[in-house]
């Protein structure tokens, strides 16, 4: 395929014209060593923050637990009493316990060690 170079140069010109200069330069044309390694600064430095949010733990209702961990993609639906809750502060619970707030209360609080030990209410 041959190229039309009159047409190309056409097409810059335009361009030139409707966006100035710099939309038709190569960008290596000003890139130099300097701006390299202020560009790679800033890379490591976006990771380092992407980092530090992905373990940035949050405390909720006494519960330290992961920021990410907290997302609406979480089970809504309690194991205990199977009912759905829209309600935030039931997450952590959900979460730890697999149990809402209101199960919490009624089955789990100060009662942990049971709890942690495989006990359940009977399904009524």
């Amino acid at each position: 395929m041959k190229k039309d170079l009159n047409y190309i140069a056409k097409l810059e010109r335009a361009i030139s014209k409707k966006y100035g200069e710099e939309a038709i330069q190569n960008p290596k044309s000003t890139w130099d060593p300097e701006k390299e390694k202020e560009y790679l600064r800033q890379l490591k430095e976006l990771e380092r923050a992407r980092k530090s949010v992905e373990s940035e733990k949050v405390e909720i209702q006494g519960f330290l637990t992961k920021k990410k961990l907290l997302n609406r993609e979480t089970d809504r639906i309690c194991n205990t009493c199977s009912t759905y809750s829209f309600d935030l502060k039931d997450d952590i619970y959900m979460i730890k316990y697999d149990a809402c707030f209101k199960c919490y209360v009624q089955h789990i609080e100060n009662r942990e060690e049971r709890w942690e030990s495989g006990w359940r209410p009977d399904n009524e």
